[in-house]
């Protein structure tokens, strides 16, 4: 194959994670890999630690640049790719790709792909999706390997001012992912995902508890010691004072027991699991992908599995997990459920008769059937991995974008259009969707909601906050949390 030189980067587009445009060309010397994704996407993130693996055993030779080309309009902003590497701790530059101008050179046709060029700046090899650790290793050892006998890499590292430095994560909370309001006790548990930590809440916002230390990790113990990754959604079971939580970046599911004070690993090794077609085992041996919410129904715990595209559910008695619904490819499949297809669920509710589903890269949201009915069903949404907007109506007329957050609540599924900034009331029975809060701006992709009585709780991530609003006048609130601060800023005592 003849060496092709790889074409050069913008220097007019915007950069983030670095003061200055970077080039190729001033790059000469170092082994280059472009990572193109968007962050809306489930794939593009799970690729995220072998960046990191890569930055980390290659500092001194390689420099990884993320190439966002945009799959829907919102991420399309620059603020809000911002957002994004501070969210999920991105420590390379990124490079915005204004109408894929960059990915069409590269003739990418899918995200994630991973670009390599080398020390001379010529283009080596792409691969397309992810579980290609090994396979870029072994490029990049030979790749240096090879240069460093033609004398040919500069093993120097890269100098970059993070957009963490310039905007540190010092708020209360830390994109709030979800939210679970408990009414009988008059409590919240919020998951402060940034943060990795939990907190409980009266619904007025007076700290109760702090679960975990606020570094991210798996470590089962009392509130104090634990740690998580990134968790989302939360299930409460009040019988037994048992919050069950998503634990999203560890692929596991953790159980705490409010009475006890300690937090248990049921569910996942802190693995994500290649596997996407129907399985399932002991829940402790069986690995996850990427559980984004949960919702107890009996003694059964429903899972969102994002990362595998499907709906998994544990016996909470024999300890077993497995695929309830989906097949395991990304795509909008009605019909039983081991024959449907869901993209990246990450929001689930019931209302007794079908799990609610908010299927995130259709902007769609599904009905999956419970007990005899065991079918899966699209209530209203395109159900088209591209087939997104705002628009209300009913059913397939319907425009969602990219939503994460259902609640059933007074007889209607309110649904956190994440994308839109905007909370909407979706008629379960006849699909019809229509908007009722957020025109005004007043939410920044709000990922979480849950209900208690006459209020609905949201999760405003980016302005990482949460919300009340009142059902029956539609005014919101903010709530504050004296006390309440970030990790490194101090150690915070509930009460």
């Amino acid at each position: 194959m003849p060496n092709i030189h790889a074409p050069e980067l913008p220097q007019n587009f915007p950069w983030l994670n670095t003061e200055h445009p970077l080039s190729l060309k001033s790059l000469r010397g170092r082994v280059v890999l472009l990572d193109f994704w968007t962050y809306c996407c489930i794939n593009c993130l799970h690729i995220l630690p072998d960046l990191k693996y890569f930055e980390q055993k290659y500092r001194d030779s390689i420099t990884v640049i993320g190439v966002h080309s945009a799959k829907f309009d919102h991420e399309k902003e620059v603020e809000n790719i911002r957002q994004a590497i501070l969210r999920y701790d991105i420590e390379h530059p990124v490079v915005v790709d204004n109408g894929f101008q960059v990915w069409q050179q590269y003739t990418v046709n899918a995200w994630p792909t991973l670009v390599l060029i080398d020390p001379k700046g010529y283009y080596v090899r792409s691969v397309a999706g992810e579980g290609n650790r090994e396979i870029i290793d072994n490029i990049l050892n030979q790749l240096i390997e090879e240069h460093k006998t033609q004398g040919t890499i500069n093993f120097e590292e890269v100098t970059l001012t993070l957009e963490k430095e310039k905007q540190p994560l010092i708020t209360p909370l830390a994109f709030p992912g979800k939210v679970l309001a408990d009414a009988t006790e008059n409590r919240l548990f919020i998951a402060d995902s940034g943060h990795h930590r939990i907190i409980i809440s009266t619904t007025e916002g007076e700290v109760l508890e702090i679960i975990g230390t606020g570094k991210a990790g798996l470590t089962d113990g009392s509130f104090e010691q634990a740690q998580l990754f990134a968790p989302q959604g939360m299930t409460l079971d009040k019988n037994q004072q048992v919050l069950y939580v998503a634990d999203t970046e560890n692929h596991a599911i953790r159980k705490i027991d409010l009475q006890q004070k300690t937090v248990e690993t049921i569910a996942g090794n802190g693995e994500q699991s290649p596997l996407i077609y129907p399985h399932g085992g002991m829940a402790l041996e069986t690995q996850l992908n990427s559980p984004w919410d949960l919702e107890k129904v009996g003694d059964k715990l429903y899972i969102a599995m994002a990362g595998c595209h499907q709906i998994w559910v544990m016996n909470l008695e024999t300890h077993q997990v497995e695929t309830y619904a989906g097949l395991g490819a990304e795509s909008c499949v009605d019909g039983e459920l081991l024959e449907a297809a869901f993209s990246q669920p990450s929001g689930i509710t019931t209302n007794g008769v079908e799990l609610l589903i908010a299927d995130s890269e259709i902007s769609s949201i599904r009905g999956v059937g419970l007990g005899e009915n065991t079918t899966v069903r699209t209530i209203c949404g395109s159900g088209d991995l591209f087939g997104f907007g705002d628009e209300d109506g009913e059913g397939f007329e319907v425009r969602l974008q990219h939503c994460l957050g259902v609640e059933f609540a007074q007889n209607y599924l309110w649904v956190a259009d994440t994308y839109n900034h905007k909370i909407k009331r979706v008629y379960v029975n006849t699909g019809y969707c229509e908007t009722v809060l957020g025109n005004d701006g007043s939410f920044s992709e709000p990922s979480g909601l849950s209900a208690a009585g006459s209020l609905l709780y949201v999760a405003d991530t980016n302005h990482h906050q949460i919300r009340q609003v009142n059902l029956e006048t539609l005014t919101v609130k903010t709530l504050t949390f004296p006390g309440l601060c970030a990790p490194d800023v101090c150690i915070p005592k509930p009460g």
